[in-house]
């Protein structure tokens, strides 16, 4: 009979893994033997960057203070996204949690150290298949390193991190094997409090990766504003610094602007009914977000005269212009010579353009995700089962 969830498994005398938690344990074990025999076997002078990491290990893992919380290599897997992925905004919902969760602990997070790059909200052509590849081998080419996003430096500042292809964390992996059951447990449907309040509070290393659901599922409260830990603006506001960089370069030409993000594309999708009827998630977004219903909502927010800054999927050429009878339109397109030499994916580019909203003096979104939030549509941001017929009028209703 297998133990009880979320309990420390003590060894036992087998001549083979006999559950997948322990064959994951010694897979993870000899991953870490591996790593730490070239390390010790290796000549090399390591770059000063790769030097000043190692030097920190020993520090960090000889107090008792410091351990680590870990929830896998990828983002939302285990689950239901191993072999694909949600876009940017969901996979930091994800993160988020996790970061929060490790925030709770005090302990050091293990970030992963590759974001997947989902193709519907990707223009830059770097997806490619490979024949005859595996599939960890496709996945890794249709994804981004983690710190070409983020500055770590930065988000460790409020949660330490760590990368899971770094040489600490490999560190941390040899020395919870010495610590024996100091060392890591396996947990699975343990609430965060409870990891705090119990025997799991003294581990080294605790192992999220048992869990089948995406992360953000571990936070229960993910709808109440009040209950989160670390704010939205989190994660968008640490963007790694040659984005920062670069989002300050276009504010500072931009001036005094405000800013719009217009969600259309991949939200506009129809499917047809059983009598051949055209219907849709968000019956009134095609027409709240074209130019005539822009202009007619956002007047009482934005005076006339004022630069506007656009961030949309649209790809229609010109599909915003009637928007500059009243505005001094700007697009990301405006910068190219700011932007070419650095965006490598559409990830890169929407964490700009979100610096960017942050500095408008005023901001409109496409779908309300607060009460103080000024928006286009007042169709839910959320809507996975209520099916409508589109509505293109001011005086339709759809059905």
């Amino acid at each position: 009979m297998l133990p009880p969830m979320g309990l420390r498994r003590p060894p036992k005398p087998k001549s083979g893994p006999s559950s997948p938690i322990i064959f994951l344990a010694i897979c993870i074990a000899a991953i870490a033997l591996v790593f730490l025999y070239s390390y010790l076997s290796s000549t090399n002078a390591f770059s000063s960057s790769s030097l000043k990491t190692l030097q920190t290990v020993p520090n960090l893992i000889n107090h008792s203070h410091e351990k680590y919380l870990y929830w896998g290599t990828r983002i939302d897997c285990p689950g239901k996204h191993c072999q694909s992925c949600e876009g940017l905004a969901h996979q930091e919902s994800s993160l988020r949690c996790a970061l929060e969760e490790a925030f709770f602990l005090r302990r050091t997070f293990v970030m992963p150290s590759r974001m997947c790059i989902n193709p519907i909200h990707n223009k830059k052509g770097i997806f490619h298949h490979l024949d005859n590849a595996s599939s960890e081998e496709n996945w890794d080419a249709n994804s981004c390193s983690m710190d070409s996003l983020y500055d770590m430096d930065f988000i460790s500042e409020t949660v330490p991190v760590i990368l899971d292809n770094s040489k600490m964390w490999y560190q941390v992996l040899t020395t919870s094997m010495k610590l024996g059951d100091r060392g890591v447990s396996h947990v699975e449907r343990v609430s965060r409090v409870d990891l705090k309040n119990s025997s799991f509070s003294n581990l080294l290393l605790i192992n999220r990766t048992a869990s089948p659901l995406s992360w953000f599922a571990e936070c229960k409260n993910r709808n109440n504003h009040s209950a989160l830990i670390l704010p939205y603006s989190f994660l968008p506001s640490r963007a790694a610094k040659k984005l920062r960089n670069a989002a300050e370069k276009i504010k500072a030409v931009l001036g005094d602007y405000d800013a719009i993000h217009v969600r259309r594309g991949d939200r506009l999708k129809t499917r047809r009914d059983r009598n051949g009827v055209e219907r849709t998630l968000a019956p009134h977004l095609d027409r709240d977000t074209r130019p005539g219903f822009i202009l007619r909502r956002i007047k009482k927010w934005v005076p006339p005269g004022r630069t506007l800054y656009i961030a949309s999927n649209e790809r229609t050429p010109g599909f915003f212009s009637p928007l500059s009878v009243r505005y001094k339109l700007a697009y990301s397109s405006n910068y190219s010579h700011i932007l070419e030499p650095l965006i490598e994916n559409n990830y890169q580019l929407f964490m700009i353009e979100r610096l960017i909203w942050m500095g408008a003096k005023t901001f409109i979104s496409t779908f309300k995700e607060d009460d103080t939030d000024l928006h286009l549509t007042d169709d839910p941001k959320k809507n996975t089962k209520n099916w409508q017929i589109p509505v293109y009028t001011m005086d339709e209703e759809g059905s």
